[in-house]
């Protein structure tokens, strides 16, 4: 009688193989764009994800300017960031944010939704966020991100 053993899969750092995916986040909701590209910059999207390997791929966001925000999200959210200094904390809603820094905003929230270790820093060097359609990684090929299906 053979017994079948389940192995499991580990993927090694060194076989990893970082692809390129293009993300236009022209009326996209801020929400559901940070889930697909944090998912993956984390490789969740692929079936080698292994726990404490860092299996993501290269992320660049094109249109951040046009970016879509539900609700009353533009003048109701604020963000808040203390510069150090004696009475330094700004505060900025999200429409001042995406007038100034359109890419900070999809940049706050992927980097929270990221693991907050140094695995998830590293990821996040990883994302590429700019505020026209026009990107320096043209060389690299990035082919458009696919939709999540469920």
């Amino acid at each position: 009688m053979t017994i079948l053993r389940n192995k499991t899969f580990r993927m090694r750092p060194q076989d990893v193989e970082r692809r390129w995916w293009h993300v236009d986040a022209t009326d996209q909701v801020l929400g559901k764009l940070a889930v697909r590209v944090a998912m993956t910059l984390m490789g969740k999207d692929r079936p080698t994800v292994t726990p404490g390997v860092d299996t993501g791929d290269f992320v660049v966001v094109t249109n951040a300017e046009k970016v879509r925000l539900t609700g009353g999200k533009g003048t109701g959210k604020v963000h808040r960031y203390y510069t150090g200094y004696i009475g330094g904390l700004v505060e900025q809603t999200y429409d001042e944010l995406r007038a100034k820094k359109p890419e900070k905003l999809i940049e706050l929230a992927v980097r929270r939704m990221l693991p907050k270790t140094k695995l998830g820093r590293k990821m996040f060097k990883r994302l590429k966020v700019y505020p026209g359609s026009e990107h320096p990684h043209a060389a690299q090929a990035p082919a458009e991100l696919p939709a999540r299906t469920d």
